[in-house]
């Protein structure tokens, strides 16, 4: 696990922080992704802060990419930095280390990837509740939930097991297929089979491009 910052806006910030900071880094990986240098997010960033921006926060990374577990990872599915996490969403995920691991052996999914989903669905919050009334880490919908056999989505072991049980079911349905799974946790698999691929939705996008810089950052 690299070393953090406690995020762009400090450790400080609150769940405030944690949100901007998701949209910011977000921004400054996808600039990345498209070529662009950070001259106008440090200009943005100084701005706001008085500092440059710390290049430690996204770097550049262009390693060959290795397997997790079961599943192979294409090397352009990724993106080409990291998107690191703030201390304080690191420190929530820590506490569920175990509960993690156990879902990894259970199901057989990488606890890389179970990590970088429950942040990027919750920041590692287990009381995360959507406006679409998902619930806790791995923003479980009831009736996804009932499917799983998660009786209580508050519960973290039972919401982590459940969520990691869906993911290998559709790493299952997609061929080992990570982005195409990832939609599909997103929007849904009707929506990834309906456009045979990720969909053209912008926040499934960004989601899959969030997740695997996440992803990256654990395998930085």
């Amino acid at each position: 696990m690299n070393e953090t910052t406690g995020g762009m806006f400090g450790d400080d910030s609150g769940t405030g922080g944690d949100f901007f900071d998701s949209i910011f880094q977000f921004e400054i990986a996808s600039k990345f992704s498209e070529g662009k240098g950070l001259g106008v997010a440090d200009m943005i960033y100084s701005k706001i802060t008085g500092e440059h921006l710390p290049t430690e926060v996204i770097q550049p990374r262009l390693e060959p990419i290795k397997k997790f577990d079961n599943y192979e990872i294409d090397h352009n599915l990724l993106p080409k930095t990291i998107i690191q996490p703030s201390n304080e969403s690191l420190e929530r995920l820590d506490k569920f280390e175990d509960l993690i691991n156990d879902a990894s052996e259970t199901y057989g999914v990488d606890s890389k990837i179970i990590k970088s989903v429950i942040l990027a669905e919750s920041s590692a919050k287990p009381n995360a509740l959507s406006s679409a009334n998902a619930k806790g880490l791995m923003q479980l919908m009831d009736s996804t939930a009932s499917d799983l056999g998660v009786n209580n989505s508050w519960d973290p072991k039972q919401n982590i097991m459940g969520g990691t049980k869906y993911l290998s079911q559709l790493l299952r349905q997609y061929n080992g297929d990570l982005k195409l799974a990832l939609a599909a946790y997103n929007a849904g698999p009707g929506n990834v089979d309906k456009h045979g691929g990720i969909p053209p939705f912008q926040e499934t996008k960004n989601y899959v491009t969030r997740v695997l810089g996440y992803l990256k950052n654990f395998e930085g």
